[in-house]
């Protein structure tokens, strides 16, 4: 019997990925988290089959997330559901050890693809993001590089506060750093993005789609 666990700060989405994991997995066992600080509390008591985590969940350090689960139980298989953009997250989660990326607007197909795909420890991610992969290897469509491939995976962790509207000391809180280093961090990602400020910054991040349209 698969034990799952189902990370998401909705809970609406956690119901309905409830009913389609039943579906596609019978007789599995899903339990919850409504945040970073209780899905890794739960990781570190049990073992699950399958981890699905949205990136997105407030108070989470979403790459530290990832990291520190792949650190204590480094076979976990971990498959990220979420609205941020697949072009700009996903390629840095897979470095860092997840085995798949969905969009949270996935056909139920797609969904059911993915989780088998982690399951059985392949990778997972969208027919279009491979094919962005297998041209960027080739060296195609040098012009139409994304600019948020230029930051880490720190940098991008911010990013996606700041674009929340969090503030400087918020963001420090939740990741447990001083003002002064998000700041170094913020003029340092306004710099690899060629921005002024958070108004261009915001600007640049709708033009890439860094959260899917509604």
């Amino acid at each position: 019997m698969a034990t799952i666990l189902l990370a998401d700060d909705h809970e609406v989405v956690r119901e309905g990925l409830k009913t389609l994991i039943q579906n596609i997995i019978p007789h599995s066992v899903i339990e919850e988290a409504q945040d970073g600080d209780s899905a890794f509390k739960k990781i570190t008591r049990n073992n699950y089959a399958l981890i699905i985590l949205d990136i997105n969940m407030p108070a989470t350090d979403s790459f530290g997330l990832v990291s520190n689960i792949l650190a204590i139980k480094p076979k976990s298989k971990i498959l990220i559901f979420s609205m941020n953009s697949e072009q700009i997250f996903a390629k840095k989660l897979l470095n860092l050890g997840a085995l798949g990326y969905l969009s949270k607007y996935a056909s139920e197909d797609e969904f059911r693809l993915a989780i088998k795909n982690v399951m059985s420890n392949k990778r997972y991610l969208s027919p279009s993001f491979t094919r962005t992969l297998a041209e960027s290897a080739l060296g195609k469509n040098p012009n139409n590089q994304n600019p948020f491939d230029l930051l880490s995976p720190r940098e991008l962790e911010i990013i996606r506060h700041l674009i929340k509207g969090e503030s400087v000391s918020q963001i420090g809180s939740c990741l447990n750093l001083n003002t002064s280093t998000i700041g170094t961090y913020k003029a340092r990602i306004f710099e690899k993005l060629g921005c002024d400020n958070i108004v261009e910054m915001n600007s640049l991040a709708a033009m890439h789609n860094f959260v899917q349209p509604h």
